[in-house]
C-alpha cells in the first residue's frame, strides 16, 4: 500500500501555524472552515482546541466562501483554509464576494511548486495566484516562517477593517516536501 508522508525538512525555525493562529485570534476570527489538508493540520487542530472558535469541516472549498459570507452577515469573522488545488473549486463562488463586497480571508497552502512529486498538482498550483487575482482578490505570499504573524495580521486587517478579499498563499517549501512511501 502506498501512502503520502512529509519529509522531515519542514521549515521549523518558527512555529508558523501557532503564529498564524495568534494573528487570527487577535483579528477576532471566530469561524474556521476547511477541507482537511496536511499543510493546515496544526492550525486546524489549534482551532478545534479553542472553545471560542468554531471549526467546520467542508465537503468542498466553495462551501467555505458561502460560510464566510454568512458568518460576516451574522456578525462573525471567518477564515477559509484550503490547498491550492481547492482554489479552482471556488472560482465561481468568489464572484459573490466581489459583487456583495463581503470581506474575505483565505489561507492557501500551495502545491505544485517546490519539490512537488505529484504532476496533477502542478497546473492548479501555477494558476492559483492569477485565478485569485482575476476574481478580484488581493494575493499575499508567505515564504518565511518568521513572517507568518506579520503577513496574516496585515491580511486580516485588510480583509476585516478594509472590507477587502484577501488570499495568503503559504509556500510549499514552508509546509515541507511530500513523498510516496510504499508499505
Amino acid at each position: 500500500m502506498n501512502q503520502v508522508t512529509r519529509d522531515p525538512e519542514i521549515r521549523q525555525d518558527t512555529d508558523w501555524p501557532l503564529a498564524i493562529f495568534g494573528a487570527l485570534k487577535r483579528a477576532r476570527v471566530r469561524q474556521v472552515s476547511y477541507v482537511p489538508d496536511a499543510g493546515h493540520s496544526r492550525l486546524i487542530a489549534l482551532a478545534h482546541q479553542d472553545a471560542a472558535m468554531e471549526a467546520t469541516v467542508l465537503t468542498t472549498e466553495q462551501e467555505g466562501v458561502a460560510l464566510a459570507a454568512g458568518a460576516w452577515l451574522g456578525g462573525d469573522r471567518s477564515v477559509l483554509l484550503m490547498q491550492s488545488s481547492g482554489v479552482g473549486n471556488c472560482i465561481n463562488m468568489m464572484s459573490l464576494l466581489n459583487s456583495c463586497r463581503f470581506p474575505f480571508l483565505t489561507l492557501v497552502t500551495m502545491r505544485g511548486e517546490w519539490a512537488e512529486f505529484n504532476p496533477w498538482q502542478i497546473p492548479m498550483g501555477r494558476a492559483t495566484p492569477a485565478a485569485l487575482e482575476l476574481m478580484g482578490l488581493t494575493v499575499m505570499r508567505l515564504e518565511e516562517p518568521d513572517e507568518a504573524d506579520e503577513i496574516v495580521t496585515a491580511a486580516a486587517d485588510l480583509a476585516f477593517d478594509g472590507g477587502q478579499q484577501i488570499a495568503v498563499l503559504i509556500s510549499q517549501r514552508m509546509i515541507g516536501r511530500k513523498k510516496w512511501v510504499s508499505q
